[in-house]
């Protein structure tokens, strides 16, 4: 046999060798951390990272998770249903969040961003953990009516899951506490800090702001700014703002986590980032325009024992607006707007 028939052989039988080992090379935990930077304009961030520190493939397989339909009991309704990113991850148009079978929930869906500065989730405040939150929609009967032992068996007999849950935690297992860490991940990294509004306040490029809009913000710090606090826009309390209660549904709000009297009808007070996208507004999605948001604050402010006191002072209901100033607040409020945040690709589906 010639040295060069030899070669070929020798090429031939090491070859598949050499694959087979750099093919379980890149099917094995890679620990490749994401960095997380906190924008010089936030407060520090709430959520620990030492926890459950983001990665790339935590954070791909955590992705994976947030827009898969397969964890719902209908195989349609995942986390990105009614988490649109075009639409600040709300459900736009829609003043209720949908479900499986068409059901329809009680509540608007609130948006995703900047979780990780946030200490409480959901309009009532019923988790406070980031990587216990999205066990309340998936398990919800009205939302994606999930089980977490047939969602388990799903992944692990998808060849996909079976190799980013590898790739991904340092046990590979696949398990509800590893599937909750990866959604957690994705979400803690969803940020929004790059509206024209965050440019000014760093003195970046492309944050100027039209007198309009300087006014507009004028008038929030001094009558917007107390519960919509810092530059994530909102100061993580619990408040009631004077909404008639819905008598169809009749959402107690915080009072249904705490059962303490003085927490009726008080829900979160939502970060106005991005709130030019997120329409209808309120917990139950009752107002569609911004206008009607304001004159709400204006005009429409009812009266109860739990009312913010914010809301019943200098011997009126609500705050007085005029003309000029919705006008001036509506220009500011737009200034809030991420663009980047709502066409990162990071963050889509496809």
């Amino acid at each position: 046999m010639s040295q060069k028939m030899k070669t070929k052989i020798v090429l031939f039988l090491i070859l598949p060798f050499l694959w087979s080992c750099s093919n379980d090379q890149d099917d094995v935990y890679q620990n490749l951390p994401l960095e997380f930077k906190v924008p010089s304009n936030f407060p520090p961030l709430a959520y620990d990272l030492t926890n459950n520190p983001p990665t790339q493939k935590g954070f791909e397989l955590g992705k994976k998770l947030f827009y898969e339909g397969r964890l719902a009991s209908d195989g349609i309704v995942s986390c990105g249903f009614c988490h649109i990113q075009e639409d600040a991850f709300t459900h736009h148009g829609h003043s209720l969040s949908h479900g499986v079978n068409d059901a329809i929930g009680t509540r608007n869906t609130p948006s995703i961003q900047n979780l990780g500065y946030q200490t409480s989730f959901m309009y009532d405040g019923a988790t406070t953990h980031l990587d216990l939150q999205p066990i309340i929609p998936f398990t919800s009967p009205i939302e994606m009516n999930g089980d977490f032992s047939t969602a388990i068996t799903m992944m692990k007999g998808d060849a996909d899951y079976q190799k980013l849950f590898r790739l991904a935690f340092a046990d590979g297992q696949i398990n509800s506490e590893n599937m909750l860490k990866a959604l957690g991940q994705f979400m803690v990294m969803v940020t929004s800090s790059n509206s024209r509004f965050d440019k000014y306040r760093r003195n970046e490029t492309g944050g100027t702001l039209s007198q309009q809009e300087l006014d507009g913000y004028a008038v929030f710090n001094q009558k917007c700014a107390t519960c919509h606090a810092t530059d994530l826009l909102t100061d993580n309390s619990f408040r009631n703002n004077g909404l008639p209660v819905n008598p169809l549904i009749n959402d107690v709000g915080r009072f249904r986590v705490s059962q303490l009297a003085q927490d009726l009808h008080k829900f979160k007070v939502p970060s106005l980032r991005n709130v030019e996208k997120t329409s209808p507004y309120m917990h139950d999605g009752r107002f569609f325009t911004l206008e009607g948001v304001l004159e709400h604050y204006n005009s429409g402010v009812e009266n109860s024992a739990t009312l913010d006191p914010i809301l019943k002072s200098n011997g009126r209901l609500g705050i007085t607006l005029t003309t000029t100033e919705k006008t001036q607040l509506i220009a500011f409020l737009k200034t809030l707007t991420d663009t980047q945040y709502l066409t990162d690709k990071r963050f889509s589906e496809y």
